[in-house]
């Protein structure tokens, strides 16, 4: 299948590398400096046990005329809207979209945009950061896709191919059968890490400390939680626990892009990994305290 991989950021370095690695038939959309770095020099993907150096198909959104089988969207989301029009263009009536944003519902609004398409939800779980124009760094092992359409249906063979795919590069695919869940519970990681990290001005490491910053993590997990159970999605475990083994699994030296874009002066994600969240909670006659702590502090400060 021909894959389509839209933004060059770490999550779509990383798509694409493992892609190219395992010889599947890839392009990646970038622009301006970072397209002519990685056309002219390749992609330099440094791993915790290696470092590896790939040459993907690099094309821009101008030069890029195919119809792709899927579509992975990779942007930031406060680039979704600036995109809309290529992917208008570029989708065929087979083509899947599927959008590996950190915030939540994104592939609801995508698919008012192109209602002809099959467009997923699904979410990614990496920890990896741009060291520059063609430099990626992951900060552990683990990276997984998950994504799904929800509802009681044999999923399309389609997407029962992208999972095999994903699986032979390296990537653990998984399809999910609640994807609603599934991407609210990645939701409940990276959203916390991302707040207490801003908040805190710190990185991985000292939220895997015992005290005060790791139980403000810990909080804002469990405030995901309440939130959950009041839009009716059941994680079916203790989400707490879940999340903070996988912050224990990090790097030290892990940060969150909205970290880096905030302290950076760069537009950023907030809204959606913080703002949005007490927001939401709102509309349930929920309060959740530590958010709304945090927010009403860096909406002063940012």
């Amino acid at each position: 299948m021909k894959y389509l991989i839209l933004g060059a950021g770490a999550v779509g370095c990383c798509l694409g590398a493992y892609l190219t690695q395992a010889k599947k038939n890839v392009t990646l959309i970038a622009r301006g400096n970072r397209y002519e770095t990685l056309r002219n020099d390749g992609l330099i993907l440094n791993k915790p046990s290696e470092t590896i150096h790939i040459h993907p198909n690099v094309q821009t959104t101008e030069d890029y005329s195919d119809t792709p089988d899927v579509i992975f969207v990779c942007v930031k989301g406060y680039s979704l809207d600036s995109v809309l029009p290529f992917l208008k263009k570029t989708v065929g009536n087979d083509t899947v979209v599927i959008p590996l944003l950190n915030l939540y519902d994104t592939g609801e609004r995508l698919r008012k945009e192109l209602p002809d398409s099959l467009v997923t939800d699904g979410c990614v779980y990496i920890a990896a950061g741009m060291e520059g124009l063609n430099r990626v760094k992951m900060h552990g092992d683990i990276f997984r896709v998950v994504f799904g359409v929800g509802g009681d249906n044999e999923p399309p063979q389609k997407l029962l191919a992208v999972k095999r795919d994903l699986d032979e590069s390296g990537i653990t695919g998984i399809l999910s059968d609640n994807i609603r869940r599934d991407a609210l519970l990645k939701f409940s990681y990276v959203s916390p890490q991302a707040t207490c990290g801003l908040y805190y001005h710190v990185t991985a490491g000292a939220m895997q400390q015992e005290g005060e910053i790791r139980d403000c993590f810990a909080s804002l997990v469990h405030e995901v939680g309440l939130l959950a159970n009041a839009m009716g999605i059941d994680f079916g475990e203790d989400i707490v626990e879940r999340n903070l083994k996988i912050l224990d699994a990090l790097l030290p030296s892990s940060s969150t892009s909205l970290q880096r874009d905030m302290e950076a002066g760069r537009p950023s994600e907030i809204d959606g990994l913080l703002y949005d969240v007490p927001k939401k909670a709102r509309e349930y006659d929920l309060r959740l305290p530590t958010y709304e702590r945090i927010a009403a502090h860096l909406v002063k400060h940012f």
